[in-house]
């Protein structure tokens, strides 16, 4: 199965032709969709990437497209401002969880997303020895990894200096300590795999995460940078990771 996770900003309105250019150059079998609150764009994405199974919905961020059928659900825990996605796909056990963790680089928002990530966890622990995979926009950097707090926004340049100048980055250490494999990092060691934003690119933000026991499974992961009109389609670069669901 190849998987791609896309955050396609603002709904991605306006611009359904470039980010088709960006799927169907990655060809998925499924895509899980960050920012993707307009149905309509949704819908017309799924008809250009040759996509019929798909559901969003405008009071949800995240949602997605297949080429082959699936359960969905979304699921919002108490403590989280966004709810996460559910993916079955049809005759197998394998699970795929779509999730879009609060933005802007700061301590506080930092907090609001280990909040956030420990609810993911604990909504799905039923699953934990299954095989899935948690994919999407975490907003935050991992372990190791560095912001460079010379590229924001001065008004967010501000808000970290406000709550700390030193970012206490935890939210991909959970994972980590959660066993989950950081599938990018786990297969270029020594690349930045930088997705964010795609006229510059400085920093990670977007991952896919498997169990450590169902490592092998991961077959590549790569940050999608030779799609035509990447720029354009929007300011994340998507994620595409190739994944062996049919080993028994």
């Amino acid at each position: 199965m190849r998987l791609l996770t896309y955050n396609i900003r603002y709904g991605g309105v306006g611009r359904v032709d470039a980010l088709a250019a960006v799927v169907n150059a990655c060809a998925p079998d499924v895509v899980v969709l960050q920012e993707a609150t307009r149905p309509d764009v949704v819908a017309r994405l799924a008809a250009a990437a040759g996509m019929p199974v798909w559901a969003a919905e405008e009071d949800q961020s995240v949602a997605f497209m297949s080429r082959g059928k699936l359960s969905y659900e979304w699921h919002r825990p108490p403590s989280s401002r966004r709810a996460f996605l559910e993916l079955v796909p049809e005759g197998e056990s394998f699970r795929i969880f779509g999730v879009h963790l609060s933005a802007v680089h700061s301590n506080w928002t930092e907090r609001r997303r280990v909040r956030e990530l420990r609810a993911v966890l604990a909504a799905i622990a039923e699953h934990q020895h299954g095989f899935h995979v948690v994919t999407g926009d975490f907003n935050t950097i991992a372990p190791g990894e560095t912001l460079d707090l010379g590229k924001l926004p001065p008004r967010l340049r501000a808000f970290v200096y406000l709550t700390g100048r030193t970012i206490r980055f935890e939210t991909i250490q959970i994972m980590i300590d959660a066993a989950y494999v950081d599938a990018y990092r786990a297969l270029h060691p020594r690349d930045p795999g930088f997705t964010f934003p795609t006229g510059d690119p400085h920093v990670r933000l977007d991952y896919v995460f498997l169990p450590g026991p169902f490592a092998p499974r991961l077959k590549s992961c790569s940050v999608v940078s030779g799609a035509p009109n990447l720029t354009g389609a929007s300011d994340h670069l998507p994620v595409v990771a190739e994944l062996d669901v049919d080993v028994a």
